[in-house]
């Protein structure tokens, strides 16, 4: 993945490339010598180079569309080798909550990940994250104003906000999305694959409507995004 979005086969875990070998050995290694794990953990995020693999059973997939990085997925991988050098409860809100047990700033961050992850974990944040965010807040919207209108049947609210978006059901819109992609026509899909529909569907919304309208949903998605934010803040309080 040092080369985000060059093609690299999937790997059993007996072929890991050597690159992701040294990334696991620099991790064990550099908490071994008394480095924080956080810090340690993204070091070795940035010398990882397979943007998917099959291990211990599942199928991780780090890289969607070969642009957006899940840098929490090859966190989690990561520390199967090294949870019982982690406290337990900082690998949980870090897995679970997206807590880090340290306050980064954005440009350590992205030092300890490497520039080229970093970028193609923007570009999951605001294609992945940020556009299930906005579907949802949309959504909301529509529920609020039917409530206002006196609507006792809300209807599927979810299916509007997919109409509003991207013009199509959410049905219509994952089935041509699999016949473009030559993904079998099964009801369900995998996580890999509901990640792929999502970023797809944020290319789609932005090639297709003009820059106000886009400009105008980002701004409702990173309100939300500001709300979400402002009640993690408050969990966290609470917990600690």
């Amino acid at each position: 993945m040092a080369e985000v979005g060059s093609s690299i086969a999937r790997r059993q875990i007996s072929e890991l490339a050597l690159s992701d070998i040294e990334a696991i050995k620099h991790l064990k290694q550099a908490i071994s010598q008394g480095k924080h794990w956080y810090p340690a953990l993204l070091e070795a995020i940035r010398l990882w180079d397979s943007i998917e693999e099959d291990y211990s059973g599942r199928h991780y997939q780090y890289l969607i569309a070969n642009e957006a990085f899940d840098w929490l997925l090859l966190a989690e991988r990561l520390c199967e080798g090294i949870h019982h050098l982690i406290p337990l409860q900082e690998q949980i809100n870090l897995l679970f909550f997206d807590q880090p047990p340290m306050e980064l700033s954005t440009d350590e961050f992205k030092k300890l990940i490497g520039n080229a992850k970093y970028q193609a974990y923007l570009n999951y944040l605001y294609g992945i994250f940020m556009e299930r965010l906005l579907i949802l807040t949309i959504a909301e919207e529509i529920r609020k104003r039917k409530r206002t209108a006196g609507l006792v049947n809300e209807g599927n609210t979810i299916d509007e906000a997919y109409q509003h978006l991207y013009g199509d059901s959410e049905q219509e819109l994952a089935q041509r999305f699999k016949r473009e992609n030559r993904y079998p026509r099964r009801k369900s899909m995998s996580l890999s694959e509901l990640n792929e529909f999502t970023y797809w569907l944020f290319k789609k919304r932005l090639s297709c409507n003009d820059k106000s309208r886009v400009a105008s949903d980002t701004k409702k998605a990173l309100l939300a995004l500001h709300r979400y934010l402002e009640q993690k803040g408050q969990t966290s309080q609470e917990r600690s």
